[in-house]
């Protein structure tokens, strides 16, 4: 059966792409890297590829703010070709920056009455933050996220916070299952900084869309591939390399 093919977005400042081909190749994936401005000028070239992956990064700088410029790009030029990507039963995945990119394209549903149901915004602390994180995860229908009870992954951000619009709106996400990734504490409880890393409410580290076929989340899984990424792999302490289970779902859902 041939391999399923990814199509992972580049753009100025973006700086994980390299990774996450890695990590997608190695979950038995066909890669391809392409350039915004190529895309923009050919957007029917998505329809040769099963899933479209934004990566980690600072795209165009995170000028005005984190994800604008690329994601405006994508809501007004390549809205189409998007939506008939994730239409045609394919999967779509943001990490970090492509989160923050995600959120402002439509792809994740996210448009109520009145604006937008929740947004990224600046961390708590006003700073950037890089630590590993402890998650529990909630998958329901979430392609990326099948079987998966719990992950460690690495963090690299500074608007990282889930705001929600309201108290109506988390209600509603809440109830269609869709707030699949919240930070954790060590003892399964709820998350205080710095297991929080960015008071991100109800702890919400990662959404996905009411199609269960895209996802957008914080955390890194790219970053976390092989044991050795992990700072207690020294000392035996690596139980399932976590980051590497995104990607393996993604590309099983095509077999």
């Amino acid at each position: 059966m041939a391999k399923p093919r990814v199509l992972i977005l580049r753009s100025p400042g973006a700086n994980c792409n390299e990774e996450t081909a890695h990590a997608f190749e190695l979950a038995g994936a066909e890669v391809e890297q392409l350039h915004i401005q190529s895309l923009l000028n050919a957007p029917q070239r998505m329809d040769a590829f099963q899933v479209f992956c934004l990566p980690g990064g600072f795209s165009y700088g995170d000028d005005i703010a984190a994800g604008r410029i690329l994601g405006n790009q994508v809501r007004l030029r390549l809205a189409d070709a998007c939506h008939r990507f994730r239409d045609a039963g394919k999967l779509v995945l943001g990490v970090c920056n492509g989160f923050q990119v995600l959120m402002k394209t439509g792809l994740l549903d996210l448009d109520l009455a009145g604006g937008p149901a929740a947004t990224l915004t600046r961390n708590d602390r006003g700073r950037f933050e890089a630590r590993w994180v402890q998650l529990s995860v909630a998958p329901g229908g979430c392609v990326f996220l099948a079987g998966i009870k719990s992950m460690e992954l690495p963090v690299a951000h500074a608007e990282g916070k889930f705001v929600f619009r309201d108290r109506a709106a988390r209600a509603k996400l809440q109830a269609e299952g869709r707030l699949v990734l919240r930070y954790t504490a060590a003892s399964g409880g709820d998350a205080a900084y710095p297991e929080n890393p960015n008071g991100a409410e109800a702890d919400v580290a990662g959404l996905c869309d009411s199609t269960g076929r895209v996802l957008g989340l914080m955390p890194h899984p790219e970053r976390f591939v092989d044991p050795t990424q992990h700072p207690r792999w020294t000392r035996g302490g690596v139980e399932s390399v976590d980051g590497m289970r995104v990607f393996e779902n993604a590309v099983r859902y095509f077999l």
